[in-house]
């Protein structure tokens, strides 16, 4: 039986929203992601990919939990994003994902077979929402990813199929975006 707080988010997925962001790396991207999602009212979950495997990464992600303050609950998955989000969507009402380059990184690093876990988050995006209403994510899904094919042709096979795995990615969640911006310089500009 639905409680009346899932039911009202089903009935908002009439209005979902799904948004991919992306850009280079400090471009403010995040940040872009953070208030306008902060915006919206409801319930809060942030799903970082980062993990900390030196001390300085582990400052950062302090700082960027400091930064997004009490009204978020944070997520730390680093390889099973798409099984997260099935299991936490429907206890909120906006959900940011930050990053998707981050998650291909640690994919390649685990040796993990990258085209099924893509297969697998795009088709949560897509058809989660039409799961027989047994399941249904967030109204607001923001997702970061950065924007790594705009310099030259990395000189080594293993960075050149990071290049190419992330551009492949981008493209297949800008496709199933509702929205798409592009952020430089800490301007975000629509795409679609």
């Amino acid at each position: 039986m639905d409680t009346d707080k899932n039911l009202q988010r089903r009935q908002m997925n009439s209005k979902k929203k799904r948004v991919f962001i992306t850009g280079g790396a400090k471009s403010g991207k995040s940040s872009f992601a953070l208030k306008e999602a902060s915006g919206a009212a409801g319930e809060k979950a942030y799903i970082a990919t980062a993990e900390a495997l030196d001390e300085e990464m582990r400052e950062r992600i302090q700082t960027h939990k400091r930064q997004r303050g009490k009204e978020w609950d944070t997520y730390e998955e680093p390889i099973k994003i798409g099984d997260l989000m099935m299991e936490i969507g429907d206890k909120y009402d906006v959900i940011v994902l930050d990053c998707l380059t981050l998650w291909v990184s640690n994919l390649m690093r685990a040796g993990l077979k990258i085209t099924d876990a893509f297969n697998d988050l795009r088709k949560v995006l897509q058809d989660i929402d039409n799961a027989g209403g047994r399941h249904c994510l967030a109204p607001a899904i923001y997702i970061v990813s950065n924007e790594v094919g705009m310099g030259i042709v990395p000189e080594n096979e293993m960075t050149r199929k990071f290049r190419d795995m992330a551009g492949v990615l981008n493209q297949q969640i800008a496709e199933v975006a509702h929205e798409v911006y592009m952020v430089v310089a800490g301007i975000p500009i629509r795409v679609k």
